[in-house]
């Protein structure tokens, strides 16, 4: 089944990975620079999940994420918070605590971040 998924991330190299490797999937995949743009761009467009870095200039992943669960047409979509302080617990414990349906570390792994993120959102592939 094809998917829609969004990707929130500062950082060019790592819209561009998930880009490709979401892609190779199958998935349409449209990809934001930040937290405000990225919030526009669910609302307008609902996708079946979002990839959303934590530490982003100006909004950054927790506020993201706060303010697409206050918009109707976004407040169910399926996030995976990605960061590199996965390895973490306390850090991850806190991000799943917000809301988000998984902690996915950075870097990761461009054949495996399909996989990752269908069982992050229980899609089945």
């Amino acid at each position: 089944m094809s998917r829609r998924i969004l990707v929130i991330d500062d950082s060019e190299l790592i819209r561009e990975a998930a880009t490709v490797a979401l892609g190779l999937a199958g998935w349409a995949v449209d990809a934001q620079p930040g937290g405000e743009e990225g919030v526009a761009a669910a609302r307008s467009a609902p996708p079946d999940g979002i990839l959303l870095d934590v530490m982003m200039p100006g909004l950054d992943g927790p506020s993201t994420l706060e303010r697409l669960r206050t918009g109707d047409a976004t407040r169910d979509v399926p996030v995976a918070f990605l960061t590199a302080r996965a390895e973490e617990q306390g850090e991850r414990d806190a991000l799943l605590a917000l809301g988000a349906s998984a902690v996915i570390p950075k870097p990761f792994s461009l054949p495996q971040l399909a996989g990752q993120v269908s069982e992050a959102f229980g899609w089945s592939t």
